[in-house]
């Protein structure tokens, strides 16, 4: 079936975004189109408005609607803890367990040479700043459990271990109500090396 350029242009730009393949974006394309137009205008003013709308935050650089953000002008905050994530979804992912009452640095990524992605596209710089003002007593590195996330992790904790704060690393194995049967061997492997006693 050949499907008309217009509709064309929105499955292109619709693929575009992550998560999102030839089917879904079809889906939603003709979704779109048999909707009422109001829907249309809605998500397109929506996503106008939020790139208009959302500013990095000076301290932390999460995605806010005024900086210094909320989490960063939270004076129950402690101060002197910061968690260390790759992207604004991580510190989210963080947020959403209530269990963490630290402030956070946002890395704008992970070190990829492939996606060029070096030490100067990061935030490390501004964290170090951070650290160098004093105030802080540990610094928890919570990148992603990937051969990116790890190399990042060492590289941040390298460049850091001058400034004589603490640094630690998430724990990463074993998912609860996960089978070690069809567990991968790394995953397995890491759940060894991070065990606790009980």
């Amino acid at each position: 079936m050949r499907i008309s350029a217009p509709i064309e242009r929105l499955v292109a730009a619709l693929r575009r975004l992550p998560g999102i393949g030839e089917k879904t974006a079809q889906r939603l394309a003709f979704h779109l189109l048999s909707s009422p137009e109001s829907l249309s205008t809605e998500l397109a003013e929506a996503i106008q408005r939020m790139k208009r709308e959302i500013v990095l935050c000076s301290e932390c650089f999460d995605l806010t609607e005024r900086s210094p953000c909320p989490l960063c002008s939270d004076p129950s905050r402690v101060a002197s803890l910061i968690c260390v994530v790759e992207e604004p979804a991580d510190l989210a992912s963080v947020e959403r367990t209530g269990r963490f009452r630290g402030r956070y640095h946002v890395l704008g990524g992970a070190l990829s040479p492939i996606d060029g992605m070096g030490p100067g596209e990061l935030r490390i710089a501004e964290l170090e700043a951070r650290i160098a003002k004093g105030g802080i007593d540990e610094v928890i590195l919570a990148t992603n459990p990937t051969a990116e996330g790890d190399a990042t992790a060492h590289f941040v904790a390298d460049r850091l271990r001058r400034h004589g704060v603490r640094l630690t690393r998430i724990a990463c194995g074993m998912p609860l109500g996960g089978d070690l049967e069809y567990a991968d061997h790394v995953t397995v492997g890491r759940s060894l090396e991070n065990r606790r006693e009980i």
